[in-house]
């Protein structure tokens, strides 16, 4: 069971659960855990051991895509070579969340010129979408469950050509190399892990089993796939082979994109508007990082479309008037504290958050000190129940109410030479659209944009727009020293909670000086300016009581992060993945 250049890319020769784990540390090429004391995860949880390694280091959502970024890394390939090969694998082993069919941010910083950038792969609205393309006869808008099944939902895929952009910057293998691992995976079968099998089982995405495609791969013979089934995708298999000999171009124009666009158009159920044209013009994008300074850190993301970015500064510059580092971490003052600073960086991103290319975008208004200082006059020692987006600008704005759901996978990166990915990737809902083509599931991200636009006149600024990208939450980080190095690489699924997740795991590990895998372990809490929710199970559920008497509306529910991290240190990385999903982090 091998992760090194010798592996043999097959479910039978490394298939491991998340039970393995711990297991697998013991091979020479992985690292010993951290020499601190063992992290401890929350009640019910898998006990996962951060690796420590000197050349290199991964954290994935999945061992198989682990090991394919292994393989490019022990070849001399770059963190985007390592990338792109794990994220092929996703697209194979963890169809539920991310994939060819959907998009991604990614975060790149170069070792040699100490430059970071960042990549904007998200899809964007067909050319015949419209603001009212969600709304019924009677003006209402579609559920939101509903709306999201079938071809109206699919916006334009944006990963191979952000993939492909990056690799040409950064890429030092060839690019069909990076193919390799999925396409043996694919050919010859892979374990169905627990996960998948539980998540196809639940059947809460609608469109599962409603198309023939996703209903025979899924469903073989009638029946949910098992955990533990070797589960082949030839179809995939011959997409990855074609993309890998021909580029980006195989995907978006050819056999393949009109196969796209004809499925997506004839769905039987709310048939779309892509077209071929929208496939060849998409574009993926090279964008200015979101920075500020906390506590003497520099944190950077991902700017609009993305509100991950700025939120979890937003987050993390209001608890600056407060030394939340001096509270215990699970204690009800440092989890009120937390809440109040996330609503309030909730209730302007619901208002102010959407694609800068089409609407104005209060970014630097947003961060200012002054504004940020009287935001934080607004926290008090009890619950401001719902709260109201503040004015940094005298933007005319509705809210924006978009649910996001939790299908999506993020990975951590750095290379020999130092340079380091951060990327999340989604198709939005478990499973997406449910539209599946050559092998793959087709995201359904126009979902994400409100389905109205607007509120009793008022525009909504994530309203649909031709050619507009969809607000998202996703929110990969990189986290750099005072002296300019670079210290943190994170990020989570989780839809909309992912900021919290994001801004949780800095706190604790920048703050509370957690190590690593203790920062990932800890309860989760989120507040995304409606109720606080308290990991179900951990230790924060018995702080119900004691927050319900600050006025707090408290829920105990499953928080479902995945963060997978990584710290940087002069000769030594240590990777760490989340106990709560099946997540593996190696190092060399």
């Amino acid at each position: 069971m091998l992760l090194g250049k010798d592996a043999h890319v097959t479910s039978k020769s490394y298939i491991v659960s998340s039970l393995l784990v711990c297991c697998l540390l013991s091979f020479s090429f992985f690292s010993a855990a951290e020499p601190t004391r063992e992290p401890e995860a929350a009640s019910g949880l898998v006990k996962k051991k951060a690796a420590q390694g000197k050349q290199f280091a991964v954290a994935t959502a999945n061992i198989h895509a682990s090991n394919a970024a292994y393989q490019m890394l022990e070849a001399g390939g770059s963190a985007v070579d390592a990338t792109i090969a794990a994220q092929m694998v996703l697209t194979l082993v963890e169809p539920q969340s991310s994939g060819i069919g959907g998009g991604a941010f990614m975060l790149h910083y170069s070792g040699d010129d100490k430059v970071l950038t960042t990549f904007d792969g998200r899809e964007s609205a067909p050319e015949k979408a419209s603001p009212d393309m969600f709304l019924q006869a009677d003006g209402t808008p579609m559920k939101w469950i509903d709306a999201l099944v079938g071809g109206k939902s699919v916006g334009v895929p944006g990963l191979v050509a952000m993939l492909k952009m990056a690799h040409e910057k950064h890429g030092v293998l060839p690019w069909n190399d990076l193919f390799k691992p999925a396409i043996s995976l694919a050919e010859n079968g892979f374990e169905v892990s627990p996960r998948l099998a539980k998540l196809v089982a639940a059947n809460f995405n609608p469109a599962m089993g409603l198309f023939d495609t996703n209903k025979a791969y899924f469903f073989p013979e009638g029946q949910p796939v098992r955990a533990g089934h070797l589960l082949k995708n030839p179809q995939l298999a011959a997409t990855f082979r074609l993309i890998a000999e021909h580029g980006p171009e195989a995907f978006y124009q050819g056999e393949l994109a009109k196969e796209i666009v004809t499925t997506v158009r004839n769905a039987k159920v709310n048939p779309g508007l892509l077209s071929e044209k929208d496939l060849i013009h998409y574009t993926a994008l090279e964008r200015t990082p979101i920075c500020d300074q906390y506590r003497g850190y520099r944190v950077c993301g991902m700017a609009p479309p993305s509100s991950g970015g700025i939120a979890v500064l937003q987050i993390l510059k209001l608890l600056e008037f407060r030394n939340i580092g001096e509270l215990k971490p699970n204690s009800a003052d440092a989890v009120h504290l937390f809440t109040q600073a996330s609503k309030l960086a909730y209730a302007d991103r619901n208002l102010y958050l959407a694609d800068s290319d089409f609407v104005s975008v209060p970014l630097v208004e947003m961060l200012d000190p002054r504004y940020l200082e009287l935001r934080h006059g607004q926290i008090t020692g009890r619950d401001s129940g719902v709260v109201e987006a503040g004015q940094p600008v005298d933007y005319l704005r509705a809210l924006d109410e978009t649910p996001e759901f939790d299908s999506t996978s993020h990975l951590s990166i750095v290379d020999a030479k130092g340079n380091a990915v951060s990327m999340t990737s989604s198709i939005e809902m478990g499973f997406g659209s449910g539209l599946m083509v050559g092998g793959f599931l087709l995201n359904n991200q126009m979902t994400d944009f409100s389905l109205v636009p607007n509120r009793a006149g008022t525009p909504v600024a994530n309203s649909i727009a031709p050619g507009k990208r969809p607000r998202s939450s996703m929110a990969p980080t990189m986290v750099f020293r005072p002296d300019g190095s670079l210290f943190l690489l994170v990020g989570s699924p989780g839809g909309s909670r992912i900021i919290d997740y994001v801004a949780w795991s800095i706190i604790a590990r920048i703050d509370w000086k957690l190590t690593l895998q203790e920062a990932i372990n800890l309860p989760r809490v989120t507040n995304r300016n409606d109720y606080t929710a308290l990991e179900k199970g951990s230790e924060l559920a018995i702080l119900k009581k004691a927050l319900e008497v600050r006025g707090h509306r408290v829920r105990l529910i499953d928080l479902n992060s995945g963060i997978h991290a990584i710290e940087v240190h002069p000769g030594k990385l240590i990777s760490a993945a989340d106990p709560r999903r099946e997540g593996v982090a190696v190092a060399k």
